[in-house]
């Protein structure tokens, strides 16, 4: 039976039911897909985004016109604003699990940093410091980048070992391409590997 059929056998549920809930899951996958996107793009992955873009406005187009066909259905607004709420949470927690790119950690602690900091390079992260002056006196100013994956392994060192510093946590765009820590180099490979067949043929 094909969908007309079905909805002519069933107009109320169609109406009631039906419409509403492919509007609410059209808008779930088109925002997620919108928000990851823009994520995309803030971290220069200009080859993943326009991809992810023609899904996201391909459902976004099936999803307008049934609420556009049904205007006389409320329950369709109400599917279409709850789509692109939950859209937005699953989009930000797909953006998390996926913990793609680079970012850089910035660590501030009034005791010494040492033990953090030889653990730290125990561990192949590359750590720059400076002494520094707060504003209740003699500072230590650190700074690393890490693959986002890995960060929450730093922060813990962080706690673990130092825990009254400050920190605060900055996205990076984009790494040179010389960068001499074993971790980046590890996590930035397969890039490399991935466009190498495009500088063979120029």
């Amino acid at each position: 039976m094909d969908l007309a059929a079905f909805a002519s056998s069933f107009p109320a549920m169609w109406t009631y039911v039906v419409i509403p809930v492919m509007i609410c899951i059209a808008r779930i996958l088109d925002v997620s897909i919108g928000t990851m996107r823009i994520v995309f793009l803030s971290r220069g992955m200009k080859y993943l985004a326009p991809v992810l873009g023609f899904f996201e406005v391909i459902i976004w187009l099936l999803a307008i016109s049934q609420v556009m066909k049904h205007m006389d259905s409320w329950l369709n607004y109400i599917a279409y604003g709850l789509g692109f709420a939950l859209g937005n949470y699953l989009g930000m927690v797909l953006e998390e699990k996926l913990s793609v790119g680079h970012v850089m950690l910035r660590v501030i602690t009034r005791r010494s940093a040492m033990s953090l900091i030889d653990h730290f390079r125990e561990e192949g992260h590359r750590m720059t410091y400076v002494d520094a002056e707060g504003l209740k006196g003699p500072v230590q100013v650190m700074f690393t980048i890490t693959p986002r994956r890995k960060l929450p392994e730093l922060l813990g060192a962080v706690r673990r070992y130092n825990p009254d510093a400050v920190y605060s946590i900055e996205d990076v765009r984009s790494l040179s391409p010389n960068a001499t820590n074993p971790v980046l180099k590890t996590h930035t490979m397969p890039k490399r590997r991935l466009f190498r067949f495009y500088r063979k043929g120029k």
